[in-house]
């Protein structure tokens, strides 16, 4: 018996495919320094699983499909602040970010039909696309300048008449790039004049570093009815297992439609919504600290990989990534090579390979993401064996 054929389109994630390698390297006694997955190390708040352990119904049952009320009353106040005011029926609470970028492009699309990103981006964007049969018109964006979107003009050569949405994360995983108030202002002109929605992926948004800032797509209100906000507890929290997240619109008859895929998969977790709503009631120092922690982290890595000959890259500026050249010809086979042939006292890396961040194929393909979600003691050992493992390898195997 076949499978279908939109999932014989998926494609395995570029931040994990290396992962049978790791396990190999793992079982020969070597520790790997992970610098290839987004995870917070950051302790999760303990008001999460307080507010679980209080929790006093004697059956767990089904929460609304929208969501936990007192989780969506949380999440109001929380936009509030940011000077956007949104009805409980423009929330509809999802398993975590993933599953409302599914039901977003869902809602918006048909097969056939195109979107509109800068490359590179989120790689796991492309599993929705392919699954959904959504063509992607790519924008190309560059390491040199910082992968900040290019002027108007040239971004409006790939929207054709069937172009739904443009679609980012902002702050940018995995380039690290924060949008300025001209790109997204080029965004909003773009999508009235063509009638687009704007997906717009915004669960590091407290991760901006310097005097930076990272602009809300909710807060343009004359595209209001074009914007749809995909959040989360994962990042912001340092909530990843925990699964919440939310679809946010003011256009009501996209919301509509997202509420009917949420009815046809029952609710989110309650216990988890419980959680979720508690950790909105922490105070702001929380994230100040854990903004600085991450900062430190960012300037340790750029400090460190500016240092490497051949480098090619321009300082983060939001989220915890980087995405870097790096002075190969195939940044995946010197990966699978640090994993497999390369060890510092018994010690590697691992990283994400860039080419599978982009659409256009044989972009990326010497460029490599990089997570500074590790301790500074962690990435500086971790970076000092990236230098050896470069030096070695342009040495022996690319001399």
């Amino acid at each position: 018996m076949d499978i279908s054929k939109r999932i014989q389109r998926l494609k395995t994630s570029p931040v994990r495919k290396l992962n049978p390698h790791a396990e190999d390297a793992v079982k020969r006694g070597i520790k790997i320094y992970h610098l290839n997955i987004g995870q917070p190390d950051i302790e999760t708040p303990s008001v999460f699983l307080e507010a679980i352990s209080k929790y006093k119904g004697k059956t767990l049952k089904y929460e609304h499909s929208r969501g936990m009320k007192p989780l969506i009353n949380k999440i109001q106040q929380y936009y509030d602040k940011l000077g956007v005011h949104y009805e409980e029926d423009e929330i509809n609470i999802t398993n975590g970010g993933s599953e409302g970028l599914l039901f977003s492009l869902l809602a918006i699309f048909d097969e056939g039909d195109e979107i509109l990103v800068a490359e590179p981006y989120y790689a796991n964007y492309n599993s929705f696309y392919d699954v959904l049969d959504i063509k992607r018109n790519a924008v190309r964006t560059y390491a040199e300048n910082g992968f900040h979107l290019p002027n108007r003009d040239e971004i409006e050569k790939h929207i054709t008449p069937k172009t739904k949405a443009y679609m980012f994360s902002n702050p940018s995983n995995p380039t690290g790039v924060v949008s300025t108030r001209e790109e997204l202002d080029n965004i909003a002109y773009l999508a009235k004049k063509h009638d687009m929605f704007i997906i717009s992926d915004e669960v590091y948004r407290e991760f901006v570093y310097g005097d930076r800032k990272a602009i809300s797509f909710g807060t343009y209100k004359d595209v209001a009815e074009n914007v749809v906000i995909i959040d989360s507890i994962s990042k912001r929290f340092s909530a990843c297992g925990a699964r919440i997240g939310c679809v946010i619109s003011k256009n009501k008859n996209f919301s509509n439609a997202l509420f009917r895929e949420c009815q046809a998969r029952l609710s989110a977790p309650t216990l988890e919504m419980v959680g979720a709503a508690a950790l909105y009631d922490l105070p702001e120092n929380y994230f100040e600290d854990a903004r600085k922690e991450y900062d430190n982290r960012r300037k340790i890595l750029f400090e460190e990989l500016t240092k490497m000959d051949g480098v090619v890259m321009k300082e983060p500026e939001g989220a915890f990534y980087v995405l870097a050249k790096l002075p190969v010809k195939n940044a995946e086979d010197f990966a699978i090579w640090l994993l497999k042939d390369f060890n510092l006292d018994g010690e590697t890396v691992m990283f994400a390979p860039g080419e599978g961040f982009y659409a256009t194929p044989g972009l990326g393909v010497d460029e490599v993401r990089m997570c500074y979600a590790l301790d500074s003691k962690d990435l500086k050992r971790a970076m000092e064996i990236l230098k050896q493992g470069l030096i070695k390898y342009k040495a022996e195997v690319e001399k």
